[in-house]
């Protein structure tokens, strides 16, 4: 597995909440178009203590899958816990040592930065060795006809 691509969409606190989402649609779109991706994998939104701060990420949740639909684009959604387990080993692991981790299994000569881009690919490295991958092999071979899997043997 390798990274091909992975960053952050960046808005500031002082924009409208419609112009901030309009900007992560747009910039996904973009993306989408030039990855063209059979599938998209994202965290579950996590419900903790700060409320307006969940709410925030799950409309941002939202525009990336309305973008993805957009393309035709399947949308997995991954716990945290399963995120981890996935990347680390253990559902509890702390942000530093998921960072390491997609590091070295992406073959990076440093864990990647910041922080939310690690999460990303931790999504992605989630979906890509469980059965996401294997759901999202098959849409595209849907897609495209491409017949099933064939073993030599």
């Amino acid at each position: 597995m390798v990274a091909l691509d992975g960053g952050v969409v960046e808005t500031t606190p002082d924009q409208p909440m419609e112009r901030r989402l309009e900007k992560i649609h747009r910039t996904l779109k973009e993306l989408i178009a030039w990855h063209e991706p059979k599938a998209m994998a994202i965290e579950e939104v996590f419900f903790g203590k700060n409320v307006r701060s969940a709410m925030a990420v799950g409309q941002a949740s939202g525009v990336a899958m309305l973008a993805a639909a957009e393309h035709g684009v399947g949308c997995f959604a991954y716990t945290p816990q399963a995120i981890k387990m996935a990347v680390c080993g253990s559902g509890g692991a702390g942000k530093k040592q998921v960072q390491r981790m997609v590091g070295t299994l992406l073959g990076l000569p440093e864990p990647p930065t910041p922080d939310h881009a690690a999460d990303a690919l931790a999504v992605a490295i989630c979906h890509g060795g469980s059965g996401g991958h294997r759901q999202a092999v098959a849409m595209a071979r849907e897609a495209t006809g491409m017949p099933g899997e064939r073993i030599a043997g």
